[in-house]
């Protein structure tokens, strides 16, 4: 499969609707409450049989400053001393779920997220990574894919060489935008030198990569300063790049309530802003790799995609398939067994349920067959751009055709639109159809089939 892609304004137009970015399917809008505490044991306990590997995530809520385009779940305060209770709770849930867990399943992932995770104080980190170990087998020979979300605001050198020795060989940091008319819109201040200084202290302590997160859609953005922030990217030469589709929405999430709307720039220049992105990343020679993620050729995720063994789960794109993940902390969600999960999203709450003894679980959904079907499908077309029916009707015992008989009926416009070529054998996403992969994927979801959810960011 290339990386080659055709932006076509018209069809991008034409299909830009709100959809899941299918970090799990069923999505997060099909979790309930009826799936418990109980319920994740149960699957806990069943998993073990299977000896797969383990993948950890921990959520840090705690930021400094707000940045008014975050949707994320965080705690804005400048009093370092809230992290402490917050940190104990994390400790005893982490002792109660190692308990459910066979300590031989060795931990190949491991992602700490927020909030700001560099929020927490050096001692902090190391007692949290402490902590871990002894609930569960880290890897000590740099075999595994340990990453951390930095704010280089609240990083320096001496930081960075401490994340290295706890054991994290994967950098990712937030720069959204160097312009500094747009940082002051957003209320994220964030010098380029800052940012400079940390990509040059991961180099420098020997992390496997470094990935930057920028965001198109700001305020008071043009295509030719967005153009400019892009190019000091490449210019740095990080292994991955994702460039993220800012969503208005501030009826949902209140921070964007400070955001001027009528400086975001219109959908024709917001458009105009992708289409230069692409162009400029494509031609240094970076990879398509799906949605908003683009790697060097060399990176795991093009290799991972390259040999069809990527993944996609809640951290995004993945080079670990084969694993069960635990989550931790507020809000934080899981992936054990058939099932997901997700933790009390309330700071009181969640504090309420580990001083209890138990688990801060309270919603979740345990798939069906159907459910593992559709993921398997939304998998492949996600991660590789194609299907084999075949290879589907061995796995699932199904005749593709006849399952799915509504479902090609509908891609046959998007084929006449040349998003994909459909045929006996199965389907390939055209280079024109890769940008919007996410309308391909919701052909073959059934909630959003019957239930027409709008919960959902644009596609593009």
């Amino acid at each position: 499969m290339t990386a080659e892609l055709v932006f076509d304004p018209a069809l991008i137009r034409k299909y830009d609707k709100a959809g899941p970015r299918y970090t799990s399917y069923p999505t997060a809008v099909q979790f309930h409450e009826g799936f418990g505490e109980a319920e994740y044991r149960e699957h806990a306990r069943l998993s073990n049989a299977t000896g797969r590997p383990l993948s950890l995530y921990f959520h840090i809520p705690f930021c400094d400053t707000v940045c008014f385009y975050c949707a994320c779940n965080k705690i804005i305060t400048k009093n370092r001393r809230h992290t402490v209770p917050y940190l104990d709770r994390l400790y005893r849930e982490i002792a109660v779920q190692g308990e459910l867990f066979d300590r031989d399943r060795p931990v190949t992932q491991l992602h700490w997220g927020g909030g700001t995770p560099t929020f927490i104080s050096a001692d902090e980190m190391r007692e949290l990574m402490r902590v871990t170990g002894r609930h569960f087998r880290l890897l000590d020979d740099g075999g595994g894919e340990y990453s951390i979300e930095v704010d280089p605001r609240e990083t320096d050198g001496h930081t960075v060489a401490l994340l290295r020795e706890l054991g994290f060989n994967r950098l990712s940091l937030g720069v959204q935008d160097f312009d500094p008319a747009v940082q002051k819109a957003v209320n994220r201040l964030q010098s380029r030198e800052i940012t400079l200084q940390v990509m040059e202290a991961a180099r420098r302590e020997g992390f496997k990569s470094v990935s930057v997160d920028l965001i198109y859609g700001l305020p008071l953005q043009s295509v030719a300063s967005f153009e400019r922030t892009v190019e000091e990217i490449i210019a740095q030469n990080p292994d991955r790049i994702s460039v993220f589709n800012y969503a208005h929405l501030p009826e949902l999430f209140k921070t964007q309530r400070q955001i001027d709307a009528g400086a975001l720039p219109a959908a024709a220049v917001k458009l105009e802003i992708l289409e230069r992105t692409i162009e400029r990343l494509t031609g240094a020679g970076y990879v398509y790799i799906g949605m908003d993620h683009f790697a060097k050729p060399d990176d795991e995720l093009a290799l991972a995609q390259r040999a069809g063994t990527l993944y996609r789960n809640f951290q995004g794109y993945s080079t670990h398939a084969d694993c069960d993940l635990i989550g931790f902390g507020a809000t934080s969600i899981g992936m054990v067994g058939d099932s997901y999960s997700q933790n009390l999203k309330g700071l009181e709450e969640y504090y309420a349920r580990i001083d209890s003894g138990r688990l801060a679980v309270f919603r979740g959904v345990r798939l069906d067959a159907d459910d593992r079907l559709r993921r398997a499908i939304i998998t492949e077309l996600i991660c590789h751009f194609g299907l084999e029916f075949s290879a589907i009707e061995r796995r699932y015992a199904i005749r593709f055709r006849e399952r799915f008989a509504a479902e090609l009926a509908e891609l046959a416009d998007m084929q006449a639109d040349g998003l994909l070529a459909l045929d006996p054998a199965g389907i390939r996403v055209l280079p024109a159809g890769r940008l919007l992969i996410r309308n391909i994927c919701m052909v073959f979801d059934r909630y959003l089939r019957e239930q027409r959810q709008q919960r959902f960011s644009k596609v593009i």
